[in-house]
């Protein structure tokens, strides 16, 4: 069972994560086309450069929800379609002719509701006087048949920070970790390499008390991407990759991976901490080549630290 479901993780060896799962499972139906999803939150997009160029604060507001949020380069948040209309007109206002063009690296779309978009954004003023450029990430539901934004976050260049610093907002997974369900128990390590610039995660799995997988993981800043990307190695010879990407306070990645058997898969995986020693990881969108697993959600915590010798001592 281990090997068959090894790549559907990213934080976590899957041989845990398909607990439940079991080798005579049956195929579920493969999930139906995303592409059509995929157009229409493009077009949300579109939407939005058309209203921008034409300085329409009302009509680009209208693609947000009501309590849309909005944050800026600047770390500012803008909470609700009232306060970023105002926001837009305001700039409109100081800037007036001014344009935006947004260039589209990525689609993810989760679940049959929800979908990331990210890319990037240059904002110019009349007739191209000067310009400036952010990276960008929406968040898109779905309601009612219609795609809306649900959240914002433009961050500005970011070039001049280290690998190191591109993972500081990852350093809460430093640590041991341990989960266990009936019949089965993962470890987790998590550390710094060396240099600072790279976070090191070892894995180990036991099936019914017997060693069943080890797996692990390097995780880092892609300078070409421009993504936070993670790697994976299992003791059985299989491997993948995930994207990272940061929404709010959870992280969602998308992985691929490759078996020694030559299956391969992919599945988006969401990591939500819930507070300094405990953290939720959910899959979704789960494929073994044309097989759909079905979507999972556990907890994992903060091992606690072995008692120390003295105390031990003193126990005795």
């Amino acid at each position: 069972m281990f090997r068959k479901l090894a790549f559907l993780t990213v934080i976590l060896p899957l041989t845990f994560a398909g607990q439940g799962l079991g080798a005579d499972e049956k195929a579920a139906p493969a999930p139906p086309t995303k592409s059509g999803d995929e157009q229409a939150v493009r077009q949300v997009s579109n939407q939005l450069v058309k209203a921008f160029n034409a300085g329409k604060a009302n009509e680009v507001a209208n693609l947000f929800f009501a309590g849309a949020d909005l944050t800026d380069d600047a770390g500012v948040v803008h909470k609700g379609q009232a306060e970023i209309k105002k926001l837009l007109s305001g700039f409109f206002e100081k800037f007036p002719g001014a344009t935006c063009s947004l260039e589209v690296e990525s689609v993810w779309l989760i679940g049959p509701a929800v979908a990331i978009e990210e890319g990037q954004k240059i904002v110019s003023t009349k007739e191209g006087a000067s310009s400036f450029a952010s990276h960008f990430t929406f968040v898109l539901m779905k309601d009612q048949g219609e795609w809306k934004i649900a959240s914002v976050k433009e961050t500005e260049d970011d070039s001049d920070l280290s690998p190191h610093d591109h993972l500081k907002a990852l350093a809460w997974m430093v640590g041991d970790w341990v989960d266990e369900s009936p019949d089965a128990v993962v470890k987790i390590s998590c550390r710094w390499s060396d240099d600072k610039n790279f976070l090191l995660v070892d894995y180990d799995a036991k099936f019914q008390g017997k060693p069943a997988m080890k797996s692990s993981q390097r995780i880092g800043w892609d300078a070409v991407t421009k993504k936070i990307k993670s790697w994976v190695f299992d003791s059985d010879g299989g491997h993948g990759e995930g994207t990272w990407t940061q929404v709010d306070d959870h992280w969602v990645v998308k992985s691929t991976a490759a078996l020694p058997d030559g299956h391969v898969g992919s599945a988006t995986i969401i990591l939500e901490p819930k507070d300094k020693d405990r953290f939720v990881s959910k899959g979704f969108d789960r494929l073994h080549g044309d097989t759909a697993k079905r979507d999972y959600e556990i907890t994992i915590v903060r091992k606690p630290p072995e008692p120390s010798e003295s105390t031990s001592s003193t126990s005795r």
